[in-house]
């Protein structure tokens, strides 16, 4: 059982005792006002667990300085807009290659027919979230067909499958029976089994999030490991030593992911570029191995 919570609000300037109680060094004590009243205390919270020395009483590192956490928090920030320009191009890429190889083999409404499913019950469940966010939809060409149709009560799948979540897809995929569409799905993304396109559809649901809310990349331990094969047909990496839960194996399988679709992409270049530019944050703080940089994959 735990305990009633008691604390209440404080002043922003009371927010700065604490952290300079704690050790944090910070120089300018208006501008950081000016931070903390745009980006909120425990939003930046999670940036500057990184700089304590003690998880309990969260006193900081020697030397740590409230400017660090700022240029770890900005770094942050320009990675998810880098990484949310990727999987826009991902997203868009898998949608069409499942509408392709699906549609023509089992027809416009396959997603509507249990007979297609491995499991009755997440069947259902699935189909119940298609059914609420189609509603949800004002694409014009969700709008058009229901002035139009009447009849099955959703639109065909080359309609659905474009407003549906990367996380009802995901399902909706791993859910199917037919193997061999799933594995020339896969295979058009340069993977040899239809299990890694499961595992990485349902890791890309969790980190497309993640990038989606604003949530914090750093440091981040991912509720859900993708599979990484030692061996694929592309470029890929050599060192499978990292820590499976950060978020290089997710960086790793978006930028394979992506030189399937755009093998002219400049995500590798983009990526060591705001590193660059951010020379405090340490790629290990990512997850990254040592020598990352002479992977085959991040060359």
């Amino acid at each position: 059982m735990g305990v009633r919570y008691t604390h209440q609000a404080i002043t922003t300037e009371q927010q700065i005792d604490i952290l300079k109680e704690r050790g944090l060094l910070i120089d300018d004590v208006e501008q950081t006002i000016k931070v903390l009243d745009t980006i909120s205390y425990f939003r930046l919270a999670g940036y500057w667990r990184h700089f304590e020395a003690d998880r309990f009483t969260h006193q900081f590192r020697e030397g740590s300085s409230f400017a660090d956490i700022i240029d770890l928090y900005s770094f942050d920030k320009e990675l998810r807009v880098l990484l949310f320009t990727a999987i826009q191009t991902i997203e868009v890429s898998v949608r069409t290659k499942i509408i392709k190889y699906f549609a023509l083999q089992f027809g416009a409404f396959w997603f509507m027919g249990e007979n297609y499913a491995t499991n009755g019950m997440r069947f259902a469940a699935n189909l119940a979230v298609i059914r609420k966010e189609v509603s949800r939809s004002h694409d014009d060409f969700i709008t058009k067909h229901f002035r139009k149709y009447s009849e099955p009560d959703l639109p065909p799948v080359w309609k659905t499958l474009e407003v549906i979540s990367m996380g009802t897809l995901s399902k909706l995929y791993s859910n199917f029976s037919d193997a061999t569409a799933k594995h020339a799905v896969a295979r058009e993304f340069g993977l040899n089994h239809h299990k890694f396109l499961r595992s990485w559809l349902e890791c890309l649901a969790v980190l497309r999030n993640c990038c989606a809310h604003h949530s914090r990349l750093s440091n981040r331990v991912f509720p859900v490991k993708p599979m990484m094969p030692e061996r694929m047909p592309n470029t890929w990496i050599a060192d499978f030593t990292f820590r499976e839960q950060t978020l290089y194996p997710q960086l790793c399988y978006v930028v394979y992911w992506l030189n399937s679709i755009s093998p002219d992409n400049t995500f590798v270049a983009s990526f060591k570029r705001l590193l660059a530019n951010h020379p405090s944050v340490s790629p290990h703080l990512l997850g990254f191995p040592c020598h990352w940089e002479q992977e085959p994959l991040w060359r």
